[in-house]
Parts: structure tokens; sequence; C-alpha cells
């Protein structure tokens, strides 16, 4: 389980921001983690702003929504350069659907967190083919937290670390959910192919 870092001395961790990165496959449980470190920093009684890209809107137009149906309202953007000025005064900012936003969101994170901020994005690190997704992987990198949450295969019940896509079709960006993907462990994803 992932606990806030607060390594050393108090006074040092003034003003010092980072990037947490919350990865996986659909299903595993990455929105979920996502809404449970926000609202931990909720009740710590700090400035919290979420954002979601404004595509998603599989549950609700404005709130980030988990498989499980748990919440938390959020800002819908169309460019991830929108959140700096939406974030200026927040102490937290949390980003779901990582991979749907533009490239540009790995400068967006940089700038956040040296501008003191702690900054949790949740994302896919791989799309239907399972090859990296959008800007994921640089985020990955320059992140200071990482944590790779994994489903269970829907079929053989092990470990799964690939979104297998159910339709045909072959766009990059599909949203669905049980009627278009499940989770599969890396023998299943490569039997489906």
């Amino acid at each position: 389980m992932f606990v806030e870092p607060h390594i050393g001395r108090s006074e040092d961790h003034a003003g010092k921001g980072w990037i947490e990165v919350v990865c996986g496959s659909m299903f595993s449980g990455k929105t979920e983690e996502l809404i449970r470190r926000l609202n931990r920093a909720l009740i710590a009684k700090q400035k919290v702003e979420i954002f979601k890209p404004k595509l998603d809107t599989r549950y609700d137009k404005t709130q980030v929504v988990s498989h499980n149906q748990n919440s938390i309202r959020s800002t819908p953007v169309d460019f991830s350069e929108d959140i700096l000025l939406l974030a200026a005064t927040s102490e937290v900012v949390g980003i779901d659907e990582a991979q749907f936003f533009d490239e540009e969101l790995v400068t967006v994170a940089n700038k956040l967190a040296n501008n003191g901020k702690r900054v949790i994005i949740a994302g896919l690190d791989m799309d239907f083919s399972g090859k990296a997704f959008g800007p994921m992987p640089e985020l990955i990198a320059i992140a200071e937290y990482v944590t790779k949450v994994h489903a269970i295969c829907a079929r053989c019940g092990g470990i799964a670390t690939y979104s297998f896509r159910l339709s045909t079709s072959k766009s990059k960006v599909l949203l669905g959910e049980k009627d278009k993907y499940e989770p599969r462990c890396r023998r299943c994803f490569l039997s489906g192919q």
C-alpha cells in the first residue's frame, strides 16, 4: 500500500512537490487508488483540484468515477495546458485517464511539481495492442513514485496486466467498459491476438 512520503525533517518538505503515477490495465483499480489518495488529502484539509479529459464521459461528464462507482468531483479539460491555470492555487493535483491527454501533460506535471504541488496521475500504461499509451511512459519515467496495480485475468484468474479489446475496432481510443474490454494475463492476451 502506498503511504504518503514524509521522510526527513518536516521543514525540508515545505514547498517541495513531486509526481505519483498509478498505472495498470483496465479494471485494475487505478481510479480507485487515485480517489483514495485524493480523499486522504481532502481529509487533511489540503487544497485539491482534480482533472480528467473532457472526452471521458463513460460514467459522468464531470465526476471521476471508478468501476466500483466511487466518485469525486473533477474538472473536465480539453488540453493538459488548461490544468496549469486551473490548478494555480491547489496543493494537490489529481489527473485521471492520463493516457488520453496530449504529450504536453509531461511538461504540465513537471511544472506543477516544480511549483511545490503533489501531482497524482492515474492512467493506462498500455493500449489494447500492448503498446505504451500516450504520455504515460514519460510520466512513469519522471515520477518520484510509481504504483503498478493489477487486475485478475478474465480467462484464467491469473494476474492481468493487459487490457484485451473484445471489439474488432482498431481505433487507438475506444471508450468502453466490460462490453468492450477485459483484463488478461500475458498468456491469455497473446492467445487472443
